[in-house]
């Protein structure tokens, strides 16, 4: 999956947060089911779009048909190399989503959904199409700037009565795009530990103790009045009680940082070399 910075506009949203994120699928069914989560979440349905490709045969060459999967393309803000790696999936059978004018609030939720519905990842496919021969600079739509190089970096058209060589350069234009990096995800759930502890209880028991006598009575001793004597026996149990305690914090916080990164490649042109053998000084009438 591919974010892209739109050009600022009038009404483009000014946010860390890039405003199109675009995403390859090889099942329709889960492109569908993609676009459906989408609308649900809230991203408006004009603003998002599924493209679909042909009919899956990698076999069949390219041809001037496959030009409809480049200007399938030609509303979206891609890089040229991008645009052809999106049309050659789309040419073997591919299905590609895309959402624009995405609000920062819905960002990670548009991320979370088209991650969850069964994205390829197109950098692994670009390596093996590239193992068969295939090409971004060899499709069928490339850039009318690279086609107009031929084997020997010039192109020679005839105008009527004269021969026309067009002098051509290139302009090296770098733009940046935002490619997820992995996520970091924390969950929390319950789990039962079971624990002792040992703790000491009293216990005070009665009993009854018969002792046979034989003395007379003193003079502190009353016969035959009714008495009662009683005691209580008591214990201790043990009460269970527990309180919750934080222990720990676990965040997650996201941090931006700029660097400055020097991107390096190579223009062509086209260089003009002019021989004139025409002696100009021996004029002669015809």
């Amino acid at each position: 999956m591919t974010a892209y910075n739109e050009p600022v506009t009038s009404s483009t949203l000014t946010s860390n947060a890039p405003s199109t994120l675009s995403a390859f699928f090889e099942d329709r069914d889960d492109a569908a089911s993609a676009v459906q989560r989408l609308v649900e979440a809230g991203v408006d349905s004009a603003n998002v779009r599924l493209v679909e490709g042909g009919d899956g045969n990698a076999q069949v060459p390219q041809s001037t048909n496959d030009k409809g999967f480049w200007a399938s393309l030609e509303d979206f803000f891609f890089p040229d190399d991008d645009r052809a790696m999106y049309s050659e999936g789309l040419r073997r059978g591919g299905y590609l989503v895309t959402v624009s004018g995405l609000d920062a609030s819905l960002y990670d939720t548009a991320l979370d959904i088209l991650d969850d519905e069964g994205t390829v990842d197109l950098d692994e496919r670009v390596e093996s199409w590239k193992a068969e021969g295939w090409s971004p600079e060899t499709y069928s739509g490339a850039s009318s700037t690279k086609d107009a190089f031929n084997s020997t970096g010039s192109l020679t058209t005839g105008r009527g009565d004269e021969e026309v060589i067009p002098v051509v350069e290139e302009e090296l234009r770098v733009g940046k795009r935002d490619v997820t990096a992995g996520r970091v995800k924390v969950r929390a759930y319950t789990v039962e530990t079971p624990v002792s502890e040992s703790v000491s209880l009293r216990d005070e028991n009665v009993t009854i103790e018969r002792r046979p006598v034989d003395r007379a009575l003193d003079g502190t001793e009353t016969a035959f009045q009714d008495r009662t004597i009683e005691a209580e026996e008591r214990h201790e149990e043990a009460v269970i009680s527990k309180e919750a305690r934080v222990v720990e914090e676990i965040a997650l916080r996201k941090t931006a940082e700029q660097r400055e990164q020097t991107v390096s490649d190579s223009v062509r042109k086209t260089e003009v070399e002019i021989e004139d053998e025409r002696d100009l000084t021996d004029k002669r009438p015809l």
